[in-house]
């Protein structure tokens, strides 16, 4: 990579859309590192939810004043934006969420109740987000269905030649992770995919991480689910998406009963809305869907070729910086991650780098980052997780290099 493919990105005009990157903690300039957990919003997106409020807010789909109706148009138009960045073929594929996680709930109190019966399995990978393992664990627990899971390697990586004998005739799904909120680690999904639809199997993919920071399409990865958030992606919290195949939305029964996703309700007969309306009850997150339609066109206005450019040179550079710090490890080390550094640091606990980073304006996240079976495979408790983004620099890396240096200090 050439010095110039690197800087051609320009970062300090990118961290001027962002308020809160402007502001100090504890006195020192904050250094934002915690973006795998949630990534702060641009300009746009805080003053699309405050034009909202001021002047478009009313309920949609049921009102015929004006102001109901730009408030549809705007809640509609965020879908399709939605659609287009990930490619879907309609925009009824698109269901609004509250994120990730009540995605892939839905899905597995939908489509996993009506094709899962005892004795029939759930391929899993190792180093899943709980949230992409309570709902299955759950629904395996009520039906007599069995969790497999695709072990990873000491780097960190899927132990795919083990994943083949791992599908067979009782395999109702399979469910991986896009790139692991713990490791950082890009899976082959559509290696994963190839090999259960030459089966038939269907395949979820939990793309929380992905989205922000690789292109997606659905359409060329072929999966039959695809879920993300909206706070993940410079949007607002309580917003996230479920994408499916038309043909299982449509055969899948509603996740939730009330007002939106009915066309006729009487006490001895209900007939439920066409999609995407059937998944949609109640009043939705409005304000949430215009703010994610926000944020991909702020995401779709810059150049993301040179952002991913960056934010690769910025992964290297961080690495090189945190492998030079004596007994520091980091944990995963796959040829192919992106956005996520974790480590342990020889003889202090997580918990307690935290801290001490925090008091130099160095926001990181210390834990087990929902993702025990990782820490177990590495018999670790926790880790300290540095996770990155296109709005992060070389001096906020040097900041944490030298708050590291601190701790050490502290402990030694």
């Amino acid at each position: 990579m050439s010095v110039l493919e690197a800087t051609a990105f320009d970062v300090d005009r990118v961290r001027s859309d962002f308020p809160i990157l402007q502001q100090t903690v504890w006195g020192k300039p904050l250094a934002y590192l915690d973006n795998a957990a949630t990534t702060q919003k641009p300009l746009p997106v805080i003053e699309a939810l405050d034009r909202y409020y001021r002047t478009e807010n009313a309920n949609v789909h049921r009102g015929v004043h004006w102001l109901s109706q730009r408030a549809t148009d705007a809640y509609e138009d965020a879908r399709k934006k939605v659609q287009g960045l990930i490619n879907a073929e309609h925009d009824c594929e698109i269901i609004y969420t509250r994120g990730t996680t009540e995605s892939i709930n839905l899905i597995a109190q939908t489509f996993g109740r009506q094709h899962l019966k005892a004795g029939d399995e759930v391929v899993l990978s190792e180093m899943e987000h709980h949230s992409n393992i309570v709902p299955w664990w759950q629904l395996c627990q009520d039906t007599g269905a069995i969790l497999r899971v695709i072990p990873i390697n000491d780097r960190g990586e899927l132990c795919l030649d083990d994943y083949p004998s791992l599908l067979t005739e009782k395999t109702k799904l399979v469910s991986v992770v896009h790139i692991s909120n713990a490791l950082g680690t890009v899976n082959p999904v559509t290696e994963i995919i190839h090999h259960a639809q030459e089966r038939g199997i269907p395949v979820h993919l939990d793309g929380a991480q992905a989205v922000p920071h690789i292109p997606v399409d659905v359409q060329a990865l072929g999966c039959d689910f695809y879920t993300f958030s909206g706070h993940k992606m410079f949007g607002p919290t309580g917003i996230g998406i479920l994408y499916g195949k038309a043909e299982h939305l449509e055969s899948m029964p509603p996740y939730q009963g009330g007002g939106s996703m009915i066309k006729t309700v009487e006490f001895d007969n209900i007939t439920f809305a066409d999609l995407p309306n059937k998944f949609e009850a109640g009043t939705p997150h409005i304000a949430g869907a215009v703010g994610l339609g926000a944020a991909i066109d702020y995401l779709t206005a810059i150049d993301l070729s040179a952002a991913a450019v960056y934010e690769d040179s910025l992964m290297a550079y961080a690495t090189d910086a945190l492998n030079s710090i004596p007994g520091l490890q980091i944990i995963g080390t796959a040829e192919e991650k992106v956005g996520v550094i974790s480590f342990v640091l020889e003889d202090i606990h997580p918990h307690d780098i935290g801290t001490i980073l925090d008091q130099e304006g160095v926001a990181v996240r210390a834990g087990h980052h929902c993702a025990q079976p990782v820490m177990k495979h590495f018999q670790i408790p926790a880790t300290t997780r540095a996770s990155l983004t296109f709005y992060n620099t070389h001096t906020d890396i040097d900041a944490l290099t030298a708050a590291l240096h601190k701790a050490i200090e502290v402990f030694n």
